[in-house]
């Protein structure tokens, strides 16, 4: 029995010349067996480079050709390439090839084609074969326990994505993370092919496809806003290092939840700059909320609400736009089939509503986020996960915060929420929609609050001053009360952390009263 090895470049007009006389060998000659191997142009040289340095041979082109010696063990004959393959044929089996040089350069481009169309198949089955691996930070908060049944139920990656989660924490939270590991396994999802358990710094975020940053305290007890901005700073920084360091090229980081989120996302786009276009904040939660409002002032569903957006800082100073809102389904004097739509502002007669009570109430559940609780943070990161992978619905406005590029007018290089929409894996900001314009003083409003809050978390400023227009009188210092990440548990003096055991902790962060 012969076996030979014919490998080459994919696109190599004496490859294909040497592959039909070996077919044909193969045909024709009982005891004649051929193994073809193809390599893309990109890696031929390197790949017959590490071949030749394995088995001590000397060859330089495509193609090359060896015998296996399958009966004698040991590494293979080398034979050549194309003109001593051609050679031993005639010589062997008095057999030779009088193909055209065009029909040569017509197969080699045919072969590079299904060289391509190979590798691109391989590349899908690796994905169903290798997990997507999800990671999740701060895993003990309440809003891990209500992401991870979206998460293994098909919903947001699609039936036929398997995945497999990690649950990141500190120390302290582990016996609470095994049991919920425990828990999630007894899901049985199809999709899930694994759960584990890391509080491990060293181990975070290693091949990570998708990580989630849910809210997580400081250790410690805060005092004021500018301790609790700047105890934001190690935590970003040795994620955003871990990251960059452990996590897939193409990893995707998603910023949730109701404290700082803009931040924090800034922060991880400072410390980890080769994927800093790969860094968001969720705004969603915030946009459910508006919806809601609205919903109960129409007397409708959520749901049947679009297109409202939320423009500035996500969990602080923001700014609902309800110029582009629609209702759909709206049972009144018109109606119309399911895609027939009105301007929301033109079904809300009360102005005084929409100007003083609509706006009150959103900058009310922003500051204090009692109603952002773990059930509306999980649905808000899975559905932003699930548009990213998957698109938004056709024609829908989607808020989202990304790294300005100067659009609208916000300055370059803040993480501020504005209109986008998901697709081919990415978002595209709408910078084409119509009636859009964002008064300056809105403007500054909310570009002072995310500036400064930059500038003191790194230590560029002392204090932070929230922005008052010229019409308002400042009477009194105003106090700002601070968004909480539980507001269940005791309050924590702020410590010196040693860098390297900067895990989110499981208790709370509320600003300590100052009065006596």
């Amino acid at each position: 029995m012969a076996k030979f090895v014919l490998a080459g470049r994919a696109d190599c007009p004496f490859y294909a010349k040497a592959e039909v006389l070996a077919d044909y060998l193969q045909k024709n000659l009982p005891d004649f067996q051929i193994f073809k191997i193809t390599q893309h142009p990109h890696v031929w040289e390197e790949w017959l480079k590490d071949l030749c340095e394995k088995n001590k041979w000397n060859h330089e082109d495509s193609p090359i050709i060896w015998r296996e010696l399958l009966d004698r063990g040991g590494k293979g004959l080398l034979l050549g390439g194309y003109n001593e393959f051609l050679e031993h044929a005639q010589l062997y089996y008095g057999v030779t090839s009088s193909m055209t040089t065009e029909l040569m350069k017509v197969i080699a481009q045919e072969n590079l084609g299904s060289h391509i169309e190979k590798e691109l198949e391989k590349e899908a089955l690796k994905s169903l074969i290798d997990p997507l691996q999800v990671w999740i930070t701060s895993a003990s908060a309440p809003a891990c326990y209500n992401l991870i049944p979206i998460l293994t139920s098909g919903e947001v990656f699609g039936m036929r994505t398997d995945i497999s989660i990690t649950l990141f924490d500190n120390k302290q939270a582990e016996e609470h993370l095994n049991i919920l590991a425990m828990e999630t396994w007894d899901l049985v999802s199809p999709i899930l092919r694994s759960v584990s358990v890391c509080t491990r710094v060293e181990e975070a975020f290693l091949h990570a496809h998708v990580v989630i940053i849910l809210d997580h305290p400081t250790d410690g007890e805060v005092y004021t806003l500018e301790d609790c901005l700047r105890s934001r700073v190690p935590m970003c920084r040795l994620y955003g290092y871990l990251i960059q360091k452990n996590a897939h090229d193409s990893v995707r980081v998603l910023v949730g939840g109701k404290t700082f989120v803009n931040l924090k996302a800034a922060l991880l786009m400072r410390y980890a700059p080769n994927i800093a276009h790969n860094i968001i904040a969720v705004a969603l939660g915030v946009e459910g909320e508006a919806k809601a409002a609205l919903a109960r002032k129409l007397k409708t569903t959520p749901s049947c609400i679009k297109d409202v957006i939320i423009w500035g800082n996500i969990s602080g100073n923001s700014y609902v736009d309800l110029r582009k809102a629609k209702i759909y389904r709206y049972e009144s004097a018109i109606w119309g089939p399911p895609h027939f739509s009105r301007p929301v502002l033109s079904l809300i007669f009360d102005s005084e509503w929409v100007n003083k009570d609509f706006v009150a109430t959103i900058k009310q559940l922003n500051t204090t986020g009692k109603q952002f609780g773990g059930i509306l943070a999980a649905h808000s990161i899975a559905t932003t996960l699930k548009y990213w992978y998957h698109g938004s619905p056709p024609e829908e406005i989607v808020s989202l915060g990304v790294l300005s590029e100067g659009q609208f007018g916000i300055p370059e290089g803040l993480v501020f929420s504005m209109p986008v929409k998901f697709e081919n894996g990415t978002w595209v900001v709408l910078t084409d929609l119509e009636d859009i314009e964002i008064s300056e003083e809105i403007m500054t409003r909310m570009t002072s609050d995310l500036i400064q809050e930059k500038l003191v978390a790194l230590g560029d400023l002392i204090h932070f001053q929230p922005y008052q227009s010229e019409n308002r009188s400042a009477e009194t210092d105003e106090k700002t009360t601070l968004p909480t990440t539980d507001d269940n548990q005791e309050n924590q003096r702020v410590s010196d952390v040693d860098f390297s055991d900067l895990i989110p902790q499981a208790n709370s962060e509320k600003p300590v009263s100052q009065d006596p």
